[in-house]
């Protein structure tokens, strides 16, 4: 049986978010997603700068959750909220964390998807027209949108979403006019709807969202009876000895705790090329 079926579902966001995640949240859950943008998200923090997220990621999809369910007044909340950085293995390259927010509030419950990966996020410098095309075809531009400014005493003084390459000079050549040393800065717009490599991400946290709203708890019948830890020590099939790779996975249910170990023997050992014995 559908816990969610025909319930309201509110969802804040005003940058085409609700395009992405309509239909498979529809189809899995039976639920109807209300859609609101009364709300500046802006408010709570920008890419570009101009308004400091407070908080974290968290703190700020439970925000935007609160406000939805409250313009909306439901008592289950979807919320939305992305982060940029260098990816956690070299920190080289640029990296997106996407993370969906469940709240049900009848249930008590905050459920989480989350999904990584290489994020399409350039920035850069420039002062000359050839310049610009290099970056744009390194942005994959039209395709991903651009952001630019001036070097400007004012941060404010931005044009965002540039989708066309006649729009894209002519902004350059005023942020020109306006900087203060020639130099503009040309970068990816993040903000979802002009950015299909983020949009990707975004689908990727909603499908672990859905697995776990689809997984319920064996005990209270709750969704989000999800892995909660994974334990080491997956022994390599050449030398046994215990690698990094999990052995076991703890199950927890964010409703009642109940709590329950599946074991992972039944795999094959680990891949020496991932033991420290045979790989140091």
């Amino acid at each position: 049986m559908n816990l969610y079926q025909n319930q309201g579902v509110a969802f804040l966001t005003q940058h085409g978010k609700e395009d992405l995640v309509r239909q498979p949240l529809q189809d899995r859950l039976g639920c109807r997603l209300m859609h609101t943008q009364a709300y500046d998200t802006d408010r709570l923090g920008t890419f570009t700068g101009e308004i400091a997220r407070h908080g974290s990621q968290l703190d700020a999809a439970r925000e935007k959750a609160k406000i939805g369910m409250a313009l909306t007044q439901t008592r289950i909340g979807l919320a939305s909220e992305g982060a940029f950085g260098a990816d956690p293995f070299g920190g080289w390259m640029p990296w997106n964390t996407e993370l969906l927010l469940w709240v049900d509030e009848e249930r008590q419950l905050e459920i989480k998807g989350i999904a990584q990966g290489p994020a399409q996020s350039l920035s850069r410098w420039i002062e000359i027209t050839d310049q610009l095309d290099k970056l744009a075809s390194e942005a994959q531009f039209p395709l991903h949108y651009l952001n630019l400014r001036p070097a400007h005493e004012d941060p404010q003084y931005m044009v965002k979403g540039l989708r066309d390459k006649a729009s894209l000079l002519q902004a350059f050549e005023q942020a020109k006019q306006a900087s203060s040393n020639g130099l503009v800065l040309v970068e990816n717009d993040l903000r979802a709807f002009g950015n299909p490599t983020r949009q990707g991400v975004i689908r990727n946290a909603l499908q672990d969202l859905l697995r776990q709203l689809t997984s319920l708890c064996p005990q209270c019948a709750s969704p989000g009876y999800w892995i909660a830890q994974r334990i080491p020590g997956l022994p390599c099939k050449a030398c046994a000895h215990p690698t990094q790779l999990p052995i076991a996975q703890r199950w927890r249910c964010p409703a009642c705790q109940h709590e329950a170990e599946e074991s992972l023997l039944t795999r094959q050992g680990a891949d020496p090329s991932l033991c420290d014995v045979c790989n140091p």
